[in-house]
């Protein structure tokens, strides 16, 4: 008998001793998550004072691009009298190229849904370009792209696609705060 209560007074402390190691371990690792889940936070509000300037000066900058490759404020900015409809092409096509590469690198910050917008108004904006110079007779002028090109906008049967980018751009620059 002796053995027995001698067991039964290892397993009493054994048993009690396992119990008050896990609910100290589970204080304890309770504490720390909720520390570190604190830092973590903190981390996170550090990097976004840090990056939101820039966050905000991407979409700044891309609702310039926005508004510099628009129609109605490009052929004004670029149109020089007497040019051809060819040159005036090939004039629009690089500027709205390099407004492009000047701010391809804002795609880091913004989301990927601005940026997809950004690349389709892009594209778009080529194309009617190229279309609207191509309808025209090989002796027109530039302002006869201009007023093509200019004519193509307003015939589209969906809103300004310039106006619309611009709309959901600014939606995503309100998710930030």
């Amino acid at each position: 008998m002796n053995e027995l209560s001698y067991i039964l007074e290892i397993l009493k402390y054994t048993i009690s001793g396992v119990i008050i190691f896990f609910v100290g371990w589970f204080f304890v690792h309770t504490y720390l998550k909720e520390r570190l889940d604190i830092k973590s936070i903190e981390f996170k509000k550090a990097g976004l004072a840090h990056v939101l300037p820039f966050r905000l000066q991407a979409y700044e900058r891309i609702v310039l691009f926005l508004e510099r490759i628009n129609p109605s404020n490009m052929l004004v900015r670029l149109h020089v009298s007497g040019m051809s409809a060819r040159e005036m092409q090939h004039m629009i096509l690089s500027d709205i190229r390099a407004e492009y590469q000047h701010n391809i690198s804002q795609q880091i910050y913004v989301s990927n849904t601005a940026w997809t917008v950004v690349k389709k108004i892009k594209e778009d904006t080529i194309s009617m370009v190229n279309m609207a110079t191509n309808a025209l007779p090989e002796n027109a002028s530039a302002v006869d792209v201009s007023k093509s090109i200019l004519m193509h906008l307003a015939n589209l049967e969906t809103d300004n696609p310039y106006d619309t980018a611009l709309t959901i751009v600014k939606r995503d620059i309100q998710q930030l705060f």
